[in-house]
């Protein structure tokens, strides 16, 4: 397993309780769209086994030709030791990255695309907005909703180029108003949806999805493969 030691070059208060860390993008580091990594904190691998409070899997909110790693995360007053650390660091300081690897690239199917997530979730959506505003090729239309009870909305002023329409941004604080939208978006029986957000939030989606027809095929998460089956019917293959 290769180690990617590298630094914080920037850091971008999204909201008040999110903030994207920019990190230099080390020799031989790559990504696509969709990606995560596991970002690490100096000491984690100073014992004889790793230190795993002081490691978390992330989803890369930024494209390689940005030229920065983008790590977008929620941190909340009461948090966990990683976050508590990773509130204190400063432009400059070193992090680790490891096993990068994507599960939801964008499919280019002639279909329509739903990108549905909650709260900092958004943040693995981005980088396919932006994969699919640079190319739009075989995508048909884009729709991204999003549900955040605290108001503070990620990312929404992402720039919609003039000359493309079809693209679509919703948000909604609650999740009465969020299912019901979700349950109009399945109206479209061809299209993609894609899910990123808690165990339980994909839970409660898929749900939805397949209560109004959708298949299983039609529903992307962001789960390795052989966590799939533990989300959806296993007899299909996805």
């Amino acid at each position: 397993m290769q180690i990617y030691w590298t630094k914080i070059n920037k850091i971008i208060e999204e909201t008040p309780e999110v903030k994207t860390y920019m990190l230099d993008c080390p020799e031989g580091f790559t990504w696509e769209e969709g990606a995560h990594t596991h970002m690490a904190l100096e000491g984690f691998n100073a014992g004889d086994k790793p230190n795993r409070s002081l490691i978390r899997h992330m989803s890369i909110s930024t494209l390689p030709h940005e030229n920065s790693i983008g790590i977008t995360t929620r941190i909340k007053e009461l948090c966990s030791e990683f976050k508590q650390i990773l509130r204190t660091l400063e432009v400059g300081t070193e992090v680790a990255l490891f096993k990068t690897h994507s599960n939801v690239p964008l499919k280019r199917e002639k279909k329509n695309v739903y990108l549905l997530s909650s709260g900092v979730g958004l943040a693995t959506f981005r980088p396919l907005i932006l994969d699919y505003f640079e190319r739009a090729d075989d995508v048909n239309q884009m729709h991204s909703l999003n549900i955040d009870s605290t108001k503070d909305f990620l990312f929404p002023n992402l720039v919609v180029p003039a000359s493309d329409q079809n693209f679509t941004s919703q948000f909604v604080d609650n999740r009465q108003d969020y299912y019901k939208e979700v349950k109009n978006l399945a109206a479209d029986k061809d299209g993609l949806f894609y899910v990123v957000g808690s165990d339980e939030f994909l839970i409660q989606n898929i749900e939805a999805l397949l209560e109004e027809g959708i298949k299983p095929e039609q529903i992307m998460l962001d789960k390795h493969k052989s966590q799939l089956p533990e989300f959806l019917p296993i007899d299909v293959e996805v």
